[in-house]
């Protein structure tokens, strides 16, 4: 499972609506799960002088970058 090992992020999950092009709004549009999965990369930091291998989303790693 993919997970920031900086903010926790983790999947979510949520409904995509299909909306069909024949009927119009007649009928309600159907709807079906999906998920949503972080944009999780592996970074080597520095860690207390250590190369150290994390898992991080690209919002934190893009925050760290920043930072420096």
């Amino acid at each position: 499972m993919a997970k920031c090992m900086v903010c926790n992020k983790s999947v979510s999950f949520g409904r995509n609506i299909r909306h069909k092009a024949s009927g119009g709004w007649a009928r309600r549009a159907p709807k079906t799960n999906r998920t949503f999965k972080p944009n999780v990369q592996k970074t080597t930091m520095m860690v207390d002088g250590e190369k150290v291998q994390i898992k991080v989303c690209t919002q934190c790693l893009r925050t760290m970058y920043r930072a420096r």
